[in-house]
């Protein structure tokens, strides 16, 4: 998997600007930051996102994936201003879980998610070296 960088461009914090990579794809479904119960145990967005991450990197587990293969990540969340006063907190547990690894990412508010405790949920696209 390779970081793709234009020439001149400032480097991004948190992500890369896009991602190369040649392999099985392997997608997940809109996953949130309940547990393996469906039940939320936390009503704070950090916690909800590192949540929704380890989820991400169970389901992809079962296909032998891990951190280090996310080539792309959609996060919708409910408050981008949430999101905002939680980045700090969000990035100290996304080193926790995902290390160093920044794949191509987009941050979109929406009103509300399906699950109606959910304040993220996040699609992942992962590739598998055949």
């Amino acid at each position: 998997m390779k970081a793709l960088q234009p020439p001149g461009w400032p480097r991004p914090k948190g992500y890369s600007n896009g991602m190369a990579a040649r392999g099985r794809i392997i997608v997940t479904a809109g996953v949130v930051g309940w547990n393996e119960e469906e039940r939320f145990t936390s009503d704070r967005l950090a916690d909800q996102f590192a949540q929704a991450l380890r989820n991400i990197l169970a389901i992809l587990a079962c296909d032998g994936a891990g951190p280090g293969r996310i080539a792309r990540l959609t996060c919708y969340v409910t408050s981008i201003d949430e999101y905002l006063e939680s980045a700090k907190e969000i990035g100290t547990a996304w080193r926790e879980i995902m290390g160093k690894h920044y794949p191509a990412m987009a941050l979109v508010e929406v009103v509300r998610l399906v699950e109606r405790d959910a304040k993220v949920e996040i699609e992942a696209t992962a590739v598998v070296p055949e």
